[in-house]
């Protein structure tokens, strides 16, 4: 249950990063104002206590970890909210940052 737990964390802290950074995004390069930016913000900051929940007592081993959920998530991101289109080396780059994710968060240790 910890690790589906951890997996769950991450893909919270991965949807309020990601998606504050998206809002951000919209409010300056797409001239959405500031309301947009300030959800960001706001968005922004969640991650960061989301990043607490972690069962890992690590700051440096959640971080690094997180930043493999990051890459993966933010071009699943981009083809959910930007019509973006990932190709073989995109893909085959995202697994390896997830097979770095387990092995930095799962790997037996004792």
């Amino acid at each position: 249950m910890p690790v589906l737990r951890s997996i769950l964390l991450f893909v919270l802290a991965a949807l309020a990063e990601i998606g504050g950074a998206w809002l951000v995004w919209q409010g300056v390069r797409e001239h959405r104002g500031w309301a947009w930016m300030g959800a960001g913000v706001i968005a922004l900051g969640l991650y960061g206590f989301v990043a607490t929940l972690q069962p890992d007592a690590h700051f440096g081993r959640i971080l690094a970890a997180y930043g493999g959920v990051f890459v993966a998530g933010s071009l699943l991101w981009g083809v959910v909210f930007d019509g973006f289109r990932p190709d073989r080396w995109d893909v085959a780059g995202a697994a390896v940052c997830l097979l770095g994710v387990a092995v930095i968060m799962y790997a037996p240790r004792g």
